[in-house]
């Protein structure tokens, strides 16, 4: 099951505000400059008149995106008109994951599913381009993300789309809240659009962020557990929720720590460290070192030293 996301927004201005919402760019291979859009933006009464909050909902599934591209990329204006997406995976080692699609451009733009495709990077996924007459059209690929409550997909970060090419796109999950117009899929400057914005990182584990945008201009940004997956700080037993029921609380990412690889649940902190129920058993390989956080937490070095078909042991 995809992690929700939720970023809350209050308003505690005497005034009304404009807010758009944007994300880190993707790392990407097959492409030079790469271009940022507004995904979500919305006017918010004062708080203290009105009692609004403003919310915003995704899911941590990763879209490929392409875009017939507008002439001269305008910060401020929209990147392109026809859009066409597809939910997709990243690339993992050891799993055949659906990490690869293929552009289309004619009768028309598109998307083909996505295959498994053995040589993407690990934590990206793959747009391959086909032949076309590139000064006659232009194309942008990329990242797109969907709102949960709107149920629209927007690109969020693209690059140009070069003809016969393989773009291997890595998603960054960290966002941004700041004031200004910037409709879903208008082009921004994330560079000058970033300083002194509300900054929500879902890296470390949070799903929920509430943010207050204050007085005085400045943001004030409170990350927030999962409610079925808390810690206390000093307390080495992880409380799940009421019911009983196991909750993922451990996060894997590979040793370079660039990417979440597997997830799982440990009922102690324990070295050794035993991690249960691991979400993709077969990213992990004994004798490997990978990055190990309970959610909320630090990432710290482990080295895996055995395996079964469901769960891992590691050691500092």
């Amino acid at each position: 099951m995809s992690t929700l996301y939720t970023i809350n927004v209050t308003n505690h201005s005497p005034s009304e505000q404009d807010f758009f919402f944007f994300q880190k760019p993707a790392v990407y291979q097959g492409g030079a400059q790469v271009y940022s859009n507004s995904i979500y933006h919305q006017v918010l009464q004062p708080y203290k008149s009105s009692g609004a909050t403003l919310t915003f909902q995704f899911l941590q599934q990763y879209y490929a995106g392409v875009q017939t591209q507008r002439p001269n990329l305008v910060v401020g204006q929209a990147s392109g008109t026809i859009t066409a997406n597809q939910a997709i995976d990243l690339a993992i080692e050891g799993e055949n994951t659906n990490n690869s699609t293929t552009m289309s451009v004619d009768p028309s733009l598109g998307l083909t599913p996505p295959v498994h495709t053995d040589d993407v990077q690990e934590g990206a996924y793959r747009i391959s381009t086909p032949q076309f007459n590139a000064n006659l059209h232009k194309y942008n690929a990329g990242l797109a993300i969907k709102n949960s409550i709107t149920g629209t997909i927007v690109l969020s970060n693209f690059i140009n789309a070069e003809p016969d090419k393989n773009i291997d796109c890595q998603p960054q999950l960290i966002f941004y809240v700041q004031t200004g117009s910037y409709q879903a899929g208008d082009v921004i400057h994330f560079t000058t659009s970033g300083r002194g914005a509300a900054q929500c990182d879902t890296t470390d584990g949070f799903t929920t962020f509430d943010v207050i945008y204050n007085p005085d201009g400045s943001w004030s940004v409170t990350p927030v557990l999962p409610p079925t997956a808390q810690y206390f700080a000093g307390v080495t037993q992880l409380i799940a929720n009421s019911d009983g029921v196991e909750v993922d609380n451990i996060n894997i990412k590979n040793e370079a720590g660039s990417a979440i690889i597997s997830t799982g649940h440990a009922a102690m902190l324990t070295n050794p460290l035993v991690v249960n129920k691991l979400s993709h058993i077969n990213a992990i390989s004994v004798n490997s070192e990978y990055q190990i956080s309970i959610t909320g937490g630090d990432y710290m070095g482990y080295i895996c030293t055995a395996k079964t078909a469901t769960n891992a042991t590691f050691k500092k």
